[in-house]
């Protein structure tokens, strides 16, 4: 969990179109003339996302985090999308990362993004803020579209939860970034598409804490107002949550990829979820990762 004091700064990412707990398929649209979301294919989705460095706590799962469904406003719990069996078939794409390796990340145009259950709805269920609590702009990662709409990941609990936004709310970019968190092994991943280009150390959950496994985006960056305390100089905060901890000093579980005052521990299964890495690691990290960027924590 990560309790972190935060300076207000902004910085652009320069990448393409990015806290658990600190303890020591392809279908085709059914009708060709329908028109599908426009997505901009610039190099690394050049979605000018901010760093964010705010001030104020953010608490991490073993980091700490934003508020549970930070920034949202829901009109009903928000629950797994149920898409009707006409619809499923008009699928566009089911997958958050493609054939060649690229994914689609979408970004909120204005204040707020309605959330929809399947995009048969006529209401949606619920509302989420942009930028987020922490103040970073609000993006989401793509799993499926439909001519006019994107279901996405949504950055709330449970873990794995979908739901739709319409296409003329958010902003649409490609990355060919992606993460992969092997816990067992103790390594994370980074692929340009289907290279991998950073394979380093990290020290993860522990058993009564574990690193929950499964598909997240990275949801937000921040700055600790200390780069040599136990987050180090920046900490990802992701769409994910503890699952063994209901909050984390009163805040929602966020997990989290972080810099860590004792490189010592990496290798280990020492934190509250959290994922850590060396300083130079996540600085380099910080420094071209977008918003949305994909992870996968696998066993």
């Amino acid at each position: 969990m990560i309790t972190s004091a935060l300076i207000g700064r902004r910085r652009p990412a320069t990448g393409s179109a990015a806290f658990g707990a600190s303890t020591a398929s392809t279908a085709t649209a059914s009708t060709a003339t329908a028109r599908s979301p426009k997505v901009s294919t610039s190099r690394a989705g050049r979605a000018k996302l901010a760093l964010v460095i705010l001030a104020g706590l953010v608490a991490f799962t073993g980091c700490g985090g934003s508020g549970k469904n930070s920034g949202s406003t829901p009109k009903e719990p928000v629950s797994a999308t149920t898409i009707p069996a006409p619809v499923r078939s008009q699928l566009a794409a089911a997958t958050a990362i493609s054939a060649d390796g690229t994914s689609t990340i979408v970004s909120a145009k204005g204040a707020v993004v309605d959330i929809y259950k399947s995009p048969t709805a006529t209401t949606a269920s619920s509302q989420l803020h942009n930028p987020n609590e922490a103040g970073a702009p609000r993006v989401f990662l793509v799993v499926a579209k439909l001519p006019d709409w994107w279901q996405v990941l949504l950055p709330v609990q449970p873990n794995g939860s979908t739901g739709w936004v319409k296409a003329s709310q958010v902003n649409a970019t490609r990355t060919g970034y992606h993460l992969v968190v092997a816990r067992k092994d103790h390594r994370l991943r980074v692929y340009d598409k289907k290279t991998v280009i950073v394979d380093e150390p990290i020290a993860v959950g522990t058993d009564d804490t574990p690193t929950p496994g499964g598909r997240f985006f990275l949801a937000e960056l921040l700055a600790p107002r200390n780069p040599a305390g136990p987050y180090g100089p920046y900490a990802f905060g992701l769409s994910g949550f503890s699952t063994t901890l209901a909050s984390f000093e009163g805040q929602a579980p966020v997990i989290g990829i972080h810099g860590t005052n004792q490189p010592n521990l990496l290798g280990q299964d020492v934190s509250h979820g959290c994922i850590r890495v060396r300083n130079d690691v996540i600085t380099r990290l910080a420094g071209f990762l977008p918003l949305g960027t994909p992870v996968e924590i696998a066993a």
